[in-house]
């Protein structure tokens, strides 16, 4: 046996146990414009069609920044900036969904061939694309109107587990539509995170030119907390490239928001994403996440973490102020979020015993952990407790948040519907919407 034939028989039993660690597990790859662009181009396709071979279930997010870029140049149209976000207009997007069109085929392409002495003979792989992704425009920031540049609003989990069940490969674009039927532009990042997000995916693999990100001496940090890699990407001396910035401020969001690992390799090496994933050492940067949450009682403690996380939107006219000593006397009635000391949601459940209600008030989730599923939470925690009480109904006031509870099961109903007591205090000036949800109907 010669010593190239010994070494690959060892890489080989040595990747073992991380090929039955991925094994059924979901990963999130986000292929930029610029990692296309590249030479390593097909080798990155080859590599995400073993990973699928080796039953890994697999979300391609696909960007095309530079090609959109080129494009726009050639036609000689300008592509406005707002925040480093592309101001999309008709002109521009119809040019960029002929770019995404164009490489989300050639993708299709490259994961359908079958070849024989290539690395994919025999993968038969099917690759699906759809709308699983439900967009919605992002507005006027500043006076300026990003017009056809959109956010993601909604994704379809169910669609995309089915198909990942079914062992395809889920391959999204940065176009996606809306409930009115329009096409916006995203970041592939923004898609890549929230897809993530939703489907609760184990890893988040992204590519950029840089190995990962580097300590003083130029070596590649091995794993950063999302608070270490936050404070390393917003100092100007790092001089990270574009394409990294992105990926770890994705990065940091989604660990944050519970992906427990996200990867940052480079399209420039051969084989990266195989080195990372299969190697004890790996060879890019690893974000990973914090400590786990508690969810528990609020008490006199926590005062000064629960007035920190409301004052801001107390301020917006969001919430209605609450002092200091008005909190010390409800404290008891709320539940909080804790993370690594920190409060990062809360919400209260107020009584009125003579209407066999309660009220639930005060829903804060803090910016940075923003998510359907915290909000949620809480709420179930509410409801449980109300229905340890006895009670009938909960009830809610909102200026902003009124689909979230009508998604949660809650109904609008009248000033009328409320308890006597909380009739009298009703502001009629900030005309909240009132909701309501019968327990007995969800008992």
């Amino acid at each position: 046996m010669n010593a190239a034939t010994a070494q690959l028989i060892d890489s080989f039993r040595h990747s073992a146990p991380y090929v039955n660690a991925h094994r059924g597990k979901t990963f999130v790859v986000m292929l930029g414009g610029e990692a296309i662009e590249t030479g390593q181009y097909r080798a990155i396709i080859n590599d995400v069609a073993l990973l699928h071979s080796l039953g890994i279930r697999l979300v391609l997010v696909h960007g095309a920044r530079p090609q959109i870029d080129s494009e726009l140049a050639e036609r000689s149209l300008e592509a406005g900036f707002h925040n480093d976000i592309r101001v999309t207009d008709e002109t521009s997007l119809k040019v960029i969904r002929q770019v995404c069109g164009a490489l989300q085929f050639d993708i299709t392409a490259r994961l359908s061939m079958g070849l024989s002495n290539t690395p994919m003979q025999g993968a038969k792989i099917n690759v699906v694309s759809g709308n699983f992704v439900i967009a919605q425009p992002l507005g006027v920031d500043d006076g300026v109107d990003y017009c056809l540049s959109g956010r993601v609003r909604r994704i379809d989990v169910e669609g995309l587990q089915s198909q990942l069940d079914k062992h395809c490969i889920v391959l999204l674009g940065p176009i996606a539509a809306s409930v009115t039927g329009e096409s916006f532009n995203l970041t592939a990042e923004e898609v890549a995170t929230q897809v993530a997000i939703r489907l609760k995916a184990d890893k988040i693999i992204g590519f950029s030119q840089q190995q990962g990100l580097l300590d003083d001496e130029g070596q590649v940090i091995s794993e950063m907390m999302p608070n270490e890699a936050h404070a390393y990407v917003s100092q100007p001396q790092h001089n990270i490239c574009a394409s990294a910035q992105a990926f770890i401020g994705a990065s940091v969001e989604a660990c944050r928001r519970g992906v427990p690992r996200c990867h940052l390799i480079s399209h420039q090496e051969d084989g990266a994403l195989l080195q990372e994933l299969f190697t004890r050492e790996g060879i890019g940067t690893q974000i990973v996440t914090e400590s786990a949450e508690r969810l528990r009682r609020a008490n006199i403690a926590d005062i000064g973490g629960v007035l920190n996380l409301i004052r801001p939107l107390e301020e917006q006219g969001i919430l209605v102020r609450r002092s200091r000593e008005q909190l010390e006397m409800e404290i008891e009635q709320f539940m909080v979020i804790e993370r690594d000391s920190l409060i990062i949601g809360c919400a209260a459940l107020y009584p009125f015993e003579e209407d066999n209600a309660g009220e639930f008030a005060c829903l804060v989730v803090h910016p940075d952990y923003r998510d359907a599923d915290r909000g949620s939470l809480l709420l179930q925690q509410i409801i449980g407790q109300a229905r340890a009480r006895g009670y009938d109904r909960l009830f809610a006031l909102t200026t902003r948040s009124i689909h979230w509870f009508l998604e949660q099961g809650f109904s609008i109903v009248e000033v009328d519907a409320l308890p006597a007591k909380k009739q009298q205090i009703y502001n009629l000036q900030r005309r909240s919407k009132i909701l309501a949800l019968e327990l007995k109907a969800i008992a």
